[in-house]
């Protein structure tokens, strides 16, 4: 980029965008760089702190199984390792989404229900189903290192396939998250997907890790559409919902593979 161009500025580099996904993904005391640009500047860090995240709960699994706590115990501990490092950011957005796409009768009444903090039937079905999906995926796994390894990729690349939602998918409204994230230049989203790649090749195997992308791709390609056609694309409450699809799909296509 030339040296001349305005933006350049206010625009974080390497460490300063890893250190902004790391303060929004989680509850980690770090302080984001200074400057005005938008956290989509940052897209290409999301799967690297997903993995981070996932390598939390895997240990938390791991140590549970040591324990000897049984396979469910140790797979709900996981996820509940993993919520209190995220503030159950994305389960909170999994319940408001749920709420307002299959709550209300028109557009405008789905966004005012997706602001509302009570949670409907709706959310508590959509929470019920998304963790007991991923903690019985991880209690059927049973096997530590293995479901180490599927709880990384399946962090990593469900916050990988964020960026590409950001891209794809306009904002649902003219302020929130959704309007001020901004739109991921096609580098940092092509450096999100890769980076996701690669970790879970890393961890399932190439074509294990390709068979299990194509799954959670599809499961995720359908929730935004569905986004897309009951309030007209995404804001921060629908990143967080696709994030669950995404780990959900991920957790499952690993039993799948196992």
């Amino acid at each position: 980029m030339h040296a001349s161009d305005p933006s350049a500025a206010r625009r974080p580099g390497i460490v300063g965008g890893f250190a902004a996904a790391v303060a929004f993904f989680t509850r980690i005391p770090v302080s984001a760089p200074a400057g005005d640009w938008p956290l989509a500047e940052a897209a290409w860090a999301f799967p690297l702190v997903g993995a981070g995240i996932g390598a939390t709960s895997a240990l938390v699994f791991l140590t549970a199984q040591l324990l000897r706590l049984g396979d469910l115990p140790a797979a709900l501990l996981a996820l509940l390792a993993g919520v209190f490092l995220t503030g159950a950011l994305h389960e909170d957005g999994l319940a408001d989404t749920a709420d307002g796409i299959f709550g209300g009768s028109e557009r405008e009444r789905r966004l005012a229900i997706m602001r509302d903090s009570r949670h409907g039937t709706f959310a508590v079905l959509a929470l019920a189903f998304s963790v007991g999906l991923r903690a019985a995926a991880l209690a059927q796994i049973g096997e530590v290192v293995f479901a180490g390894l599927a709880l990384i990729a399946a962090h990593a690349v469900a916050r990988g396939f964020l960026p590409v939602a950001m891209w794809l998918l306009p904002p649902a409204r003219s302020d929130g998250l959704g309007a001020t994230a901004g739109r991921p230049r096609p580098a940092r989203m092509a450096a999100a997907a890769v980076i996701a790649l690669a970790i879970t090749g890393a961890a399932l195997g190439p074509i294990g890790g390709l068979s299990a992308v194509a799954v959670a791709g599809l499961a995720v390609v359908g929730a935004a559409g569905l986004a897309r056609r009951r309030i007209g694309g995404y804001t921060g409450d629908v990143l967080g919902a696709l994030e669950q699809v995404g780990e959900t799909a991920m957790l499952l296509a690993a039993l799948w593979l196992r």
